[in-house]
């Protein structure tokens, strides 16, 4: 595994993590890392929102977590964003790169 810059906030209980998005994909899916960022693929275009709202709910569902627990803090008009995700683990996400990838 690469090492992915993850941020555990212990006092909101948050991981922090940048992830790279590439939309119009052909399948959803976490492509390894890239950079320092999880790379995800997306289905969804890049416009009205739509791999915003994909991105967000594809991690809500490998997560096994709901869709209001993940947030992106920055990035939302750029490829690379800074996710925000409540009530996981920092080991939780490390184990989506083994899995995924």
């Amino acid at each position: 595994m690469n090492a992915l810059d993850l941020t555990v906030d212990l006092t909101r209980g948050t991981v922090t993590f940048p992830v790279r998005v590439q939309p119009r994909a052909s399948r959803d899916e976490i492509a390894g890392v890239v950079g320092g960022a999880m790379k995800i693929r997306l289905c969804a275009p890049a416009v009205e929102n739509r791999a915003n709202q994909a991105l967000v709910e594809f991690l809500a569902a490998v997560l096994k977590t709901p869709k209001s627990a993940v947030r992106i803090r920055s990035g939302e008009r750029s490829r690379s964003k800074q996710v925000e995700i409540l009530g996981v683990t920092r080991r939780q996400v490390e184990d989506l790169l083994q899995t995924e990838a």
